[in-house]
């Protein structure tokens, strides 16, 4: 029984700048499900933008997929790609990002962060090795995925980019433990300006910021991710329509000039949540190269592009199945030019009955 996970990651060539990197594609196997268990899967791995498959790949299967027979190139109209998307079934699936010492960073996660090493592979045809990581099994929790590429060791993150959200108990707890270890605390333990909420910041070996929020136990300890929109009504809507998320909450900070917005399939203390942040009268932003995307679950990738070219979302890769492989995604960038994958339902169950 395989899950074959496809990444977006920079392929370094010959230990050369980030200039040089390519786009590939890679894999993960998953251990067996059962029938009750697969009610509830979603997911898939992907890659976003023109990805091209390692000859490997040709030979192994793909999850995600749409119904046999699918709805490749039927047409929807605006209020049925509407009353679609709200019946759609998706949930976030993992966010991918590049790490200059894989090994390093793997340490961070475990010993600061209480994150488990789920799986980790070495590509060396494509130079280039994944981790994936995270608080519980790949069919249902949100995980993160870290690419090294040879001979890569920094990337610049860019200002679009914010944070990584972690539930933990004990703010404060974890916040003495990264330091023990090492680690940099941003900002100490304490309420949110403006707010209760017990919070404090860190930063990996690679400067990716994380945001320790103090709950109570939750499914879903990885709980954010945080992107900088220019346009926050827009983005809004976009992710509402497009994505078919719920606008959680909403919250305004005139005394510090910036507004946020909770998006997502489901209640923040149960689920991971996109957190889109306007800073006030500020537009645009570098992205860098170091972040790469959110990977989304879907019933039928045909519907999902059109649904995303009619609000205003520019497809990257068109929906079908990846070359050689029998796997459907789609890839696309939201108004702000974040991007996206989204990998097929069925597919992927079929790859758990293999």
């Amino acid at each position: 029984m395989a899950r074959l996970l496809l990444p977006l990651p920079f392929a370094a060539a010959a230990a050369a700048s980030a200039s040089s990197l390519h786009l590939a594609a890679s894999r993960l196997r998953l251990p067996a499900v059962s029938v009750a268990r697969r009610e509830g899967l979603f997911g898939g791995r992907v890659v976003g933008g023109a990805v091209r498959a390692p000859a490997r790949l040709a030979r192994r299967g793909l999850c995600a997929g749409a119904e046999p027979g699918g709805s490749a190139g039927t047409a929807v109209s605006q209020d049925e790609a509407m009353e679609w998307v709200k019946k759609d079934r998706r949930r976030l699936l993992h966010v991918v990002y590049r790490v200059g010492d894989l090994d390093k960073t793997i340490k961070f996660y475990t010993e600061c962060l209480g994150m488990k090493l789920l799986r980790k592979r070495d590509i060396p045809e494509e130079r280039y090795t994944n981790a994936f990581l995270g608080y519980g099994p790949e069919d249902s929790h949100f995980i993160v995925e870290l690419t090294y590429n040879y001979g890569v060791e920094s990337y610049d993150i860019g200002t679009g980019f914010g944070h990584f959200g972690i539930a933990v108990e004990d703010v404060a707890k974890t916040v003495d433990l990264v330091k023990a270890k090492g680690g940099t605390v941003t900002r100490e333990p304490g309420p949110v300006k403006g707010g209760k909420s017990v919070i404090a910041f860190i930063e990996d070996p690679d400067g990716y910021k994380f945001e320790l929020i103090e709950r109570g136990p939750t499914p879903e300890p990885l709980c954010q991710v945080m992107l900088r929109v220019g346009d926050l009504d827009r983005a809004i809507n976009f992710y509402e329509k497009a994505f078919g998320m719920e606008l959680l909450r909403k919250r305004d900070n005139p005394e510090y000039k910036y507004t946020i917005a909770m998006m997502g399939y489901g209640p923040e203390d149960k689920n991971a949540v996109l957190e889109l942040t306007y800073n006030y009268g500020v537009k645009e932003y570098d992205k860098g190269n170091a972040y790469a995307q959110i990977a989304i679950s879907t019933d039928d990738v045909y519907k999902t592009a059109e649904v995303i070219r009619l609000n205003g979302g520019k497809i990257t890769r068109e929906p079908g199945p990846l070359p050689g492989i029998n796997t459907k995604i789609t890839a696309c960038t939201d108004p702000d030019g974040w991007k996206s994958v989204f990998v097929d339902n069925i597919d992927f169950l079929k790859e758990l009955e293999e």
